[in-house]
């Protein structure tokens, strides 16, 4: 079940990067969220306190890959109307709000003893559940509003 959501987290987010590419097809763009979303669920596996370092590592790399994304998604906005924009705005602050919750629930991690391991990574895994369908919603938003 842990990684079931885990992996419709990744789906979305994998999701959200390639819709944002419209040069490719839609085809190609299913096929690469696909392959993304495999290997960004081998990433995800079931992390002992022994290996916190991994984990953090990982985690690092997704969120990354979450603030490129955000990045590129608000690059979108910028060249739409205002009042498109006007209407982002709220959406896009509700993403950095999950960002920002997701590096706080990675610094606890950093921290965590081995008493608090278990606790601190399903935090982190809730958090990352819970921005999984802001970005999901975000993504169909602007392919409706915005004309590629």
């Amino acid at each position: 079940m842990k990684h079931t959501n885990l992996f419709f987290a990744v789906l979305a987010i994998s999701a959200f990067a390639v819709g944002c590419n419209k040069e490719q097809t839609t085809s190609e763009q299913l096929d690469k969220a696909q392959a993304d979303t495999k290997h960004a669920v081998q990433d995800m596996k079931d992390y002992t306190y022994a290996q916190k370092a991994e984990f953090v590592e990982t985690m690092q790399a997704q969120l990354a890959a979450l603030n490129r994304d955000l990045d590129q998604l608000s690059a979108k906005v910028e060249k739409a109307s205002d009042a498109v924009q006007a209407e982002a705005k709220p959406k896009l602050q509700a993403l950095r709000d999950q960002t920002a919750q997701l590096n706080k629930q990675l610094d606890e991690a950093r921290n965590a003893t081995e008493s608090t391991w278990d606790s601190v990574k399903g935090g982190f895994k809730k958090a990352y559940e819970a921005s999984k369908d802001g970005f999901q919603q975000a993504r169909q938003w602007v392919s409706d509003k915005i004309a590629p």
